[in-house]
């Protein structure tokens, strides 16, 4: 437990910073299951309109540092690949 008003105060913030990580989480993994829905139901222009609006937000969370850097960049490349899968 934390004794001094300092490390209460840290305690808090650790607190708050965690609620609103998870947040910005769960929206990139939203962002990312709306693409992959459209690639399962095969419609390559609904999947790639998805892709496009999850992109920068994966991107935007990898630059606070919610997600890794290489985690985003795999997202991105696979999601792209079964774009690119599903036109062929």
């Amino acid at each position: 437990m934390a004794n001094s008003p300092q490390a209460r105060k840290r305690a808090q913030q650790s607190e708050q910073r965690r609620g609103h990580n998870a947040s910005q989480r769960s929206m990139v993994r939203t962002y990312i299951k709306r693409v992959i829905s459209a690639i399962q139901t095969g419609d390559h222009a609904t999947a790639t309109q998805a892709f496009t609006l999850a992109v920068p937000v994966i991107d935007r969370m990898a630059d606070r540092g919610i997600l890794h850097k290489n985690k985003a960049a795999r997202h991105k490349s696979r999601l792209n690949a079964a774009i690119k899968a599903l036109k062929a």
